[in-house]
C-alpha cells in the first residue's frame, strides 16, 4: 500500500513556511502603519499659498492621495488577515493543500504567495 502522493507538507516544511509568513506579517504591519500615519496626517506642511487655484489643486490632490492610501491600507489589512489564516492552516496541518483539488500546492508558488489556497491547476479552472 505504498503511496507516492504526499497528503500534506512535513512539519519541517510547515515550520519554514511559518517563519516566512511571520516575516511577511511583520513587514506588512509596518507598511500598514506607514499608510495609516500618512493618511491620518492633515498634510499641512505650511504651504498656504494665496492663490485659490493652487489651494483647490492642493486639496484635490490631498483628497486623492488620502483615498489611494485608504485603499492601499484596506488591501494591506486583507493581506495580513490572509497571512494569519495561513498560520492557522499551518497549525491545523492543512497548509499548502489546494481547497479545490486536494493536492499539494507547489512549494515555489507558496514561497511567492504564502497565503495561496489554490493550486495553479485550480486557479486556471476558474478562468
Amino acid at each position: 500500500m505504498a503511496q507516492d502522493l504526499k497528503v500534506r507538507y512535513s512539519d519541517k516544511d510547515l515550520e519554514e513556511f511559518r517563519n516566512l509568513i511571520e516575516e511577511k506579517i511583520e513587514k506588512a504591519k509596518k507598511h500598514l502603519d506607514l499608510l495609516r500615519s500618512s493618511y491620518m496626517n492633515d498634510g499641512n506642511n505650511g504651504t498656504d499659498d494665496t492663490s485659490p487655484t493652487f489651494k483647490a489643486f492642493e486639496e484635490g490632490s490631498e483628497t486623492m492621495s488620502k483615498e489611494a492610501n485608504t485603499q492601499l491600507a484596506i488591501r494591506q489589512e486583507k493581506f495580513i488577515r490572509d497571512l494569519k489564516n495561513a498560520l492557522l492552516r499551518i497549525e491545523n496541518k492543512t497548509y499548502g493543500i489546494c481547497r479545490v483539488t486536494g493536492k499539494l500546492i507547489n512549494k515555489e508558488r507558496l514561497k511567492l504567495v504564502p497565503h495561496a489556497t489554490l493550486s495553479i491547476e485550480a486557479k486556471n479552472m476558474q478562468k
